[in-house]
């Protein structure tokens, strides 16, 4: 496929086709979901989870992600590659742009920021130097010790009141694309038909302009044993990896991933 960028994503947007997202972490599976078709690969701090084996994304750093951006950097040819700022690695303006430069000499072509619409300014100021961000909304698991547990965000009529505005207000700020984690499906859908920029969801139903899954969890791998509502089992049935990678693409793209089943409801 040809090379991957922020137009790509908004044509596919505009014309209703879905986008295929999915964390990586190191060359060899960067190459193997080239060969699938996957048009964006998040260097998640879920790393600190499947790959550290730690109990969350906290202890992860920025040269965690750094060393793992340029990793996958080197196996991949067309897909865009987006980085997670890590906890509190934005936690001030000037950690924000000096922490999304090192993400960015590393090999990402986007940062991801976990947030609210609190990080407008700080999202102008990297869009004005030519840094574009996605920004992670709904459950933000950086936050997981103030929401008090990993739990579906927007369901009160006041939390989706404010998931709305946020979003219309990062888009006006600059973000390049907005993540919505575990958010009622009718709201996702809604935020998505809200602004012009793609909304990838997890966990956010099929009415998102695209889809990502953590990849240890949709090749049916788990440290806990505990799966997810939102994840489904791409390795069963597969006779590779990559097929595998390419059952998630296609089932994506032709709306059958999520299904009902891995949906919230308000």
């Amino acid at each position: 496929m040809p090379a991957i960028t922020l137009t790509t994503l908004q044509s596919l947007k505009q014309k209703g086709e879905k986008i295929v997202m999915l964390t990586c972490y190191d060359a060899t599976f960067a190459a193997a979901a080239n060969a699938a078709g996957i048009e964006m690969l998040l260097i998640g701090d879920s790393l600190g989870m499947v790959l550290q084996g730690h109990d969350s994304t906290l202890p992860v750093s920025v040269g965690d992600i750094a060393y793992h951006t340029a990793s996958v950097k080197r196996g991949n040819q067309d897909a865009l590659i987006v980085a997670d700022l890590p906890f509190m690695a934005n936690a001030s303006l000037e950690q924000t742009l000096l922490n999304s430069a090192e993400l960015m000499r590393a090999g990402a072509h986007m940062v991801k920021v976990e947030g609210a619409g609190w990080l407008a300014e700080p999202i102008r100021q990297l869009a004005d130097r030519g840094i574009p961000t996605c920004v992670h909304l709904g459950l933000t698991p950086q936050t997981v010790n103030v929401l008090g547990g990993y739990k579906v965000q927007g369901r009160s009529e006041a939390q989706a009141r404010q998931l709305r505005a946020d979003a219309i207000a990062l888009e006006q700020a600059g973000a390049a694309m907005l993540l919505l984690e575990c958010v009622p499906s009718d709201l996702a859908a809604e935020i998505s038909q809200s602004v012009s920029i793609p909304v990838i969801g997890i966990g956010a139903g099929s009415g998102t302009d695209g889809q990502v899954l953590v990849l240890h969890d949709m090749l049916g791998l788990s440290l806990t044993g505990r799966t997810p509502k939102f994840v489904k089992n791409f390795m069963a049935g597969q006779p590779s990896i990559v097929e595998a990678l390419r059952a998630y693409t296609q089932a994506v793209k032709a709306v059958t991933f999520p299904a009902p089943e891995h949906e919230f409801s308000a």
